[in-house]
């Protein structure tokens, strides 16, 4: 597959990046994976020792393909002011040139380590990339979305070993099975090339039916029946909300309507991220006749709301009695660059930019995410963003029993987007095996068991109420106790591997 013609050297790679994208939520077709990734990794061999630049090109251009297919919705956020509107066109082109980056990165290591058709070389490429996926979850506050590992969301016994290796690691073990059809093409006996393929299945279907027996069996320690209900809000309140002169009274009656608080009944009920457009904290008094007069002294609530103190914004999830009385509250510790604060503010604020939500000042990063105890129930909070970053969901040794996520994804408009934010959820929730609660606004709402089950939802274009009065509880993860840990120790495996293979190979 040596190419001579310059324009197919970059055509081709963009093809197999914009190709691959389709296996993300909410496509799934992971299938696709199994011959983009095998193609790539031939015709990376057939040219990469053309040059250096050729060989990042190769594989910028396959991430340029991959990012901009997949990540085409966050203009949409750029669409609600007009002082954003002319940017669209750069942040199309320059997200995905950016992103891409990572994998022109990894292409252009991989030269340095003069790879030929055999069986290392196929392990040298995926601990590179896998190790490049895990520097752009971390570097610059990092980005760990459309990992390639998200192509399996919906199979669910295939993800089940989340558990033990996380997210990462699962990752790289991923990148190395996509890649070994294209033992076809490497330089073995037949009856070896055979054994690769035959031996990579087994382990395939070896971990399916673990994960199979996982799902099937209950090994939970407890069930928990809680003596209360939970409620999860999902009120699809428009965005354009916040940039328009609202009636909030309206607002906040129409939510407490869908809410349907029930006197006799002890419940906690739980809305989304920026629950009220323009009401901050300190204003929900004005409101608060509002609140006794339609929620009950078992009522508690629990919602996302901003929030001025010392002279600095937060995004916040705050905790209440039907008094409005303020009973917990917890600042977002992960912005949106961009989006909740612009990084070098006071540059380009000279240009007259800002954070793309509404108002000029960023919000300020809560320093600490401590568990919330409500009615003898542990929460982890996680407010939108925050739930994108495996192994780093807590900052305490003490323990939790649901993930409690709260979410507004209306800057997404009726896209992908929020399908491929909500698979986060499922990864994480298999990770630390702990039931997770979402209330999103224009977004998907959810409970999902340990396991990664779906028990409920709400589709972003759809607007109720989840409720749930008990749940399941299972030992601590590996994973929860290792973090990760665990994808440096894989690392490790794989290096020694490669030393062996090499070995092998060369006498």
């Amino acid at each position: 597959m040596i190419i001579q013609n310059k324009l197919l050297i970059f055509f081709i790679p963009l093809i197999l990046g914009v190709i691959s994208s389709f296996s993300l939520p909410p496509y799934n077709y992971f299938y696709f994976n199994f011959i983009t990734f095998p193609l790539f990794f031939i015709f990376y061999l057939s040219n990469y020792k053309k040059s250096k630049i050729i060989s990042f090109c190769i594989g910028w251009v396959f991430g340029f393909g991959y990012f901009i297919s997949s990540l085409y919705w966050l203009i949409h956020s750029l669409t609600f002011e007009e002082i954003f509107k002319p940017l669209i066109p750069f942040a199309i082109i320059l997200i995905p040139l950016f992103l891409g980056s990572f994998y022109g990165l990894a292409t252009l290591t991989c030269s340095l380590f003069k790879l030929s058709k055999k069986i290392s070389s196929i392990l040298i490429f995926s601990i590179i990339f896998g190790s490049v996926e895990y520097i752009r979850g971390s570097v610059l506050g990092g980005f760990p979305w459309n990992l390639i590992i998200f192509s399996l969301t919906e199979f669910l016994p295939m993800i089940q070993i989340l558990s033990l290796l996380g997210t990462y690691s699962l990752n790289l073990i991923y990148i190395s099975f996509l890649l070994i059809p294209s033992v076809v093409f490497l330089k073995y006996k037949k009856k070896d090339k055979f054994f690769i393929i035959l031996s990579a299945f087994v382990l395939m279907i070896s971990n399916y039916l673990y994960g199979f027996s996982i799902i099937k069996k209950d090994n939970f320690i407890e069930n928990r029946n809680l003596n209360f209900s939970i409620k999860i809000i999902a009120p699809k309140t428009e965005i354009n909300k916040y940039f328009q002169n609202f009636n909030s009274y309206e607002l906040i009656e129409e939510l407490i309507y869908l809410s349907s608080p029930n006197k006799f009944e002890k419940t906690v009920f739980i809305f989304p991220e920026g629950t009220f457009p323009s009401v901050y904290l300190d204003d929900l008094t004005q409101y608060s006749h509002l609140f006794s007069n339609n929620y009950f002294d078992e009522h508690i609530i629990i919602l996302g709301v901003n929030r001025f103190k010392n002279n600095k914004t937060f995004n916040s999830l705050v905790v209440i009695d039907k008094d409005t009385n303020i009973l917990n509250i917890y600042d977002k510790n992960k912005l949106v660059p961009f989006g909740e604060f612009v990084p070098f503010e006071s540059f380009f604020n000279k240009f007259g930019l800002k954070k793309i939500t509404q108002g000029y000042g960023s919000f300020s990063e809560g320093k600490e995410r401590k568990i919330i105890e409500v009615n003898g129930i542990n929460f982890l909070p996680l407010i939108c963003y925050e739930i994108i970053y495996s192994g780093k969901l807590k900052q305490t040794k003490s323990d939790f029993d649901i993930i409690l996520n709260i979410s507004e994804d209306g800057w997404f408009g009726n896209s992908i987007g929020p399908y491929q934010h909500f698979s986060h959820l499922i990864f994480r929730s298999i990770e630390e095996g702990k039931n997770s609660i979402r209330s999103a606004n224009n977004g998907i709402s959810a409970f999902i068991n340990y396991k990664g089950e779906v028990i409920n939802k709400f589709k972003s274009t759809e607007r109720g109420v989840i409720e749930f009065k008990s749940f399941k509880l299972i030992e601590k993860t590996f994973f929860s106790s290792q973090g990760n840990k665990i994808f440096f120790y894989f690392l490790l495996i794989y290096i020694s591997l490669i030393f062996f293979l090499k070995n092998r190979e060369n006498s």
